[in-house]
């Protein structure tokens, strides 16, 4: 064995990053609790005196870069794939090659005669539908 297969042997099979959120709380409006015609959308305080501009101790959290999660795993699910959202049989049929990153979500508008008809066709391709019984599951 020579240098190069030694190497080859003693690699460790390289594990995907651990899927972090770091925050899934929403930001909100400076002062969208205090007045009523200030709604709770987000904006970036811009005056002078600002104190959530100058990111004071005991006002709101603003957003910056460090809430960001990793590139590798950002839109991620905990299952480790990404979402897609399906509307009909010609949208499910992109996904056929892509069964091991994409996940379908079928859409809201879609109806109930077609949800069946998308979850067979899903079961069949090896798509996995995050709303199987969405419209679908009777009334306990």
């Amino acid at each position: 064995m020579g240098k190069d297969t030694q190497a080859i042997v003693n690699m460790a099979p390289q594990l995907s990053p651990k899927i972090v959120k770091k925050t899934t709380k929403k930001f909100k409006r400076h002062h969208s609790d205090r007045y009523h015609r200030v709604s709770e959308n987000w904006r970036l305080q811009k005056g002078i005196d600002s104190c959530v501009r100058r990111r004071f101790r005991g006002t709101i959290s603003a957003p910056k870069i460090g809430y960001g999660s990793n590139n590798k795993t950002k839109f991620m699910s905990p299952d480790g794939k990404k979402t897609f959202v399906v509307s009909n049989l010609k949208d499910l049929e992109v996904l056929l090659l892509h069964t091991e990153t994409y996940a379908a979500e079928i859409a809201h508008n879609v109806s109930a005669k077609n949800r069946i008809e998308l979850v067979a066709k899903a079961k069949a391709l090896g798509v996995k539908v995050r709303n199987p019984k969405g419209r679908v599951a009777l009334e306990a």
